[in-house]
């Protein structure tokens, strides 16, 4: 069972999520909160696997609670759910050790695929935040294909951890790159595992900036 905090100054959106949530046999909402400093303190003393953590609510907003949780319980998995997206709250969330951020109007199957995921030990990015993330490094990055430790890194992956890796750092989530490569879930989670293990690798955040630093992958690639 998947235990559940929502946070949210939005009384009507935790209702939405709570109905959504409270339908699926495998999550139980253990609890919501108006605001940050609320949902840190009732993340401590309910221990969920996942938060819902707004971001914009007046007093202690998401990314300073999601700071304190993952500081104080990182057991406790936040995801992060807004109606803005734009680069300083990905990068806010993400810094403040979100392991995921979704947009508040993604479907309800997206917010329980990136629930299930986030519960797991993954990260998760919406497809948009992704590729403002990938825009938003691009640019800043030195001559690409000239980091000759970045190339010894890759050189410790297999062609099938390259071949995952490279879709990986594209934003794929485990199940399309199975679908792509013809894989069970299950390898590719292992693979997943393998490459940021070999890589010193976080997440998959940390994973689409390293592609694109390396060379691997180039802006503009599918």
């Amino acid at each position: 069972m998947i235990r559940v905090l929502l946070v949210d100054d939005q009384s009507l959106l935790r209702m939405g999520f709570r109905m959504i949530l409270d339908a699926e046999p495998d999550i139980e909402v253990v609890g919501e909160a108006a605001d940050g400093a609320t949902g840190v303190s009732m993340t401590s003393a309910l221990h969920p696997d996942v938060v819902l953590m707004d971001v914009r609510m007046p007093g202690m907003n998401g990314i300073e609670a999601t700071a304190a949780i993952t500081a104080a319980a990182p057991a406790s998995r936040v995801l992060i759910l807004t109606t803005f997206d734009m680069d300083e709250y990905v990068f806010a969330g993400l810094k403040a050790g979100a392991s995921g951020f979704l947009l508040k109007d993604a479907p309800p199957a997206e917010l329980l695929s990136a629930i299930h995921t986030v519960a797991g030990g993954e990260a998760v990015l919406a497809p948009t935040a992704t590729r403002r993330l990938i825009d938003q490094f691009v640019p800043l990055l030195p001559d690409l294909g000239q980091q000759p430790e970045r190339d010894a890194l890759l050189s410790r992956l297999t062609d099938r951890e390259r071949a995952v890796f490279a879709r990986l750092a594209a934003g794929r989530s485990n199940g399309e790159i199975a679908g792509e490569m013809h894989l069970s879930q299950g390898t590719v989670k292992i693979h997943v595992g393998r490459i940021l293990a070999k890589l010193d690798l976080r997440d998959r955040v940390q994973a689409v900036v390293l592609a694109y630093e390396s060379g691997l992958i180039k802006p503009g690639s599918q």
